[in-house]
């Protein structure tokens, strides 16, 4: 396979799991086992073993023979060996201690990477003087329709103020009802009482006996005095 159909694959593979910054150097003069370094960062050891695996996987899809792996177990430097072209997706930190660029730098190779920043462009301004014409003609139409209801509103007669309303008289108070007397108790159906009887059988008795021994006498009445 081509070298930079290689590198073009390679590039795209870390660029589909959003790997950071990647470079790429040409190392045809410093050492015959390679022609290409690319050097790229992952944020965490799961990211750095997603970025290799991508990067096997688009080179075997491109054809070319299945690429050697290194350093998969620890995760902060995996080396992917791709023959002509070696990876090394490291962690950023292993990235600024190790500092591979120094060595592998000498010529960087340009290619159109995706992950780079891209050139800011200024936008232009927008005309304001059309903004401000709309403006003063909306607050020119909206204030017509004001200045006529102030002009109605002066000529318009005042209204009379209302008459106080007079204080209601207080209410009388009402006297408090009188007690109803309790019902009588019926007294139907109920038996007179009974009053104190005198005995009357021993003096009757006594009476008789008394004139038996004494003796009827006649009762002398006198006669009325002729007048």
């Amino acid at each position: 396979m081509d070298i930079r159909k290689l590198q073009r694959v390679i590039v795209d593979g870390l660029e589909d799991l959003k790997a950071q910054n990647i470079v790429v150097f040409n190392t045809e003069h410093l050492s015959p086992l390679f022609e290409r370094v690319i050097v790229a960062s992952g944020t965490s050891n799961r990211q750095t073993k997603s970025l290799a695996a991508s990067v096997r996987d688009a080179v075997r899809a491109a054809g070319a023979p299945p690429p050697r792996t290194e350093g998969e177990a620890n995760g902060e430097w995996i080396i992917v060996d791709c023959g002509a072209a070696v990876v090394h997706v490291m962690q950023p930190a292993i990235r600024d201690y190790y500092h591979l660029e120094e060595l592998w730098g000498d010529k960087p190779v340009k290619m159109k990477i995706a992950s780079a920043a891209p050139h800011l462009v200024k936008a232009a301004a927008p005309a304001r003087a059309p903004v401000v014409a709309a403006r003063r003609d909306s607050a020119s139409s909206s204030a017509r329709p004001v200045a006529k209801r102030a002009a109605a509103a002066k000529h318009a007669a005042p209204a009379k103020h209302a008459a106080p309303a007079k204080h209601a008289a207080p209410a009388k108070r009402v006297a408090p009802a009188k007690r109803a007397a309790p019902p009588k108790r019926a007294t139907a159906g109920r038996a007179a009482p009974v009053k104190h009887i005198v005995r009357t059988v021993g003096v009757k008795k006594r009476a008789a006996a008394t004139s038996a021994r004494a003796g009827a006498r006649p009762s002398s009445k006198r006669a009325p005095a002729k007048r």
